[in-house]
């Protein structure tokens, strides 16, 4: 999907309207990144010889921030816990510029919320494997991430937020 075309071009030399489906990736970068590491010490001691809790979390934003040209915000938390310590806290913001020109609407949102992070997740990845080795841990690696499960999982969220919020209630 990332050089989807759709031909419906006119002659350009007779002014007409290119209506062809235009999608790039504009750039990509780290927003935020943090790494905290509060007890190493004590830490790493309990992780030679206990296997640590990992807790990770991943969220999405897009928003608008030009004519065509969107910004999507991959958000992701890795949590490490050694019994009740934590070993490590990473978090990191990785986000990419996407131009979307002609893009019909019903296909936008799915775009930027699968599409687009599956584009941005490799790089994450590394991000996030590097920064915990930096930090003296075996590097995290993140397994692949299934961005339509997540997108199709929103989607039943907030049609069953929306069918108990039009429920009435009579007392």
């Amino acid at each position: 999907m990332s050089d989807e075309t759709e031909n419906t071009n006119v002659d350009a030399a007779a002014g007409t309207e290119n209506t062809e489906v235009q999608i790039a990736i504009l750039g990509q970068y780290i927003k935020d990144l943090s790494f905290e590491n509060p007890t190493p010490a004590q830490t790493l001691q309990k992780l030679s010889q206990e296997k640590p809790s990992m807790d990770i979390n991943v969220n999405l934003n897009a928003r608008g921030v030009g004519e065509d040209v969107y910004e999507v915000d991959l958000k992701i938390t890795a949590t490490a816990k050694a019994g009740e310590d934590t070993a490590f806290v990473s978090e990191l913001v990785y986000s990419g510029l996407f131009a979307a020109k002609n893009l019909p609407e019903n296909t936008l949102q799915p775009f930027l919320m699968i599409e687009a992070p599956r584009q941005l997740f490799p790089f994450a990845r590394r991000i996030i494997s590097d920064v915990t080795r930096d930090g003296g841990f075996p590097p995290l690696m993140l397994e692949p991430i299934d961005f339509a499960a997540l997108y199709q999982q929103q989607i039943q969220q907030a049609q069953t937020q929306q069918a108990a919020e039009n429920d009435v209630i009579v007392n």
